[in-house]
């Protein structure tokens, strides 16, 4: 008598697997688009934007979770949302009608060194709120401050009495040498090819720099470099 044992597919592992597939290929969707919508950090986004980025994490979230549908399920709405926000976009730069109903307008809550009591009431935002944003923005004291606006992405721009205001180069009659933009050259042991666009230099004359110092480009851990060819070079502890 012969016993024939079939092995048995081990199903929790195909479901691990493809969750783990969906996952990252979503991941990847979801990179591909917020940089389409733009760079911009969670504080910085309009209304439009901060409803389309919980509708996709949402959307995401059910897709790999629920293996049992087809990825498309999610791939496709989440592509919708992105191709309608950029359109939106699109349309609110030529439409100020639009942009004002979508996102609102700036709002006045200090006026001329006057808290305008009824914007506060109709932001529903507590004096509490309000010194606190301000104290964001070093400003400890509500005589410190000639105008402060919340703008349509909830952030707070103030500006101070001429008497607290920080007093310019200009107000001081200085004509400071400017050196130009500072950017980092090599980082890590690499050299940045934005950076070095950035100070107005090149890879050769980076290389140059670092073979007379007789470093290795591999021992650099930063250098930076102005547009009038001022470096500095910090190099790879032995810990790093």
């Amino acid at each position: 008598m012969y016993i024939f044992i079939i092995p048995r597919k081990n199903k929790n592992g195909d479901i691990m697997f493809i969750a783990v597939i969906r996952t990252v290929i979503l991941y990847t969707s979801i990179i591909i688009a917020v940089r389409l919508m733009g760079k911009r950090q969670i504080s910085e986004l309009q209304t439009s934007e901060l409803v389309v980025t919980m509708l996709i994490s949402d959307i995401a979230s059910i897709a790999v979770e629920n293996t049992s549908k087809p990825l498309l399920g999610g791939l496709i709405p989440m592509t919708v949302l992105v191709v309608c926000e950029i359109l939106i976009s699109a349309v609110m730069i030529k439409s100020p009608l639009l942009r004002k109903l979508i996102s609102g307008s700036p709002i006045v809550v200090i006026a001329k060194g006057k808290i305008v009591q009824h914007e506060l009431k109709r932001l529903r935002m507590s004096v509490d709120e309000l010194s606190e944003s301000l104290r964001q923005q070093d400003v400890f004291s509500f005589d410190e401050v000639m105008y402060a606006i919340v703008e349509t992405n909830g952030q707070l721009s103030i500006m101070k009495k001429p008497e607290y205001d920080t007093p310019s180069v200009q107000d001081l009659k200085l004509t400071p040498d400017s050196s130009g933009i500072e950017a980092v050259v090599i980082s890590d042991g690499a050299v940045s090819d934005f950076g070095v666009r950035l100070c107005g230099t090149s890879k050769e004359k980076v290389t140059k720099i670092v073979d007379k110092k007789k470093y290795n480009i591999k021992d650099v851990f930063i250098m930076t470099m102005n547009e009038q060819g001022q470096y500095t070079i910090v190099k790879r502890s032995d810990e790093a």
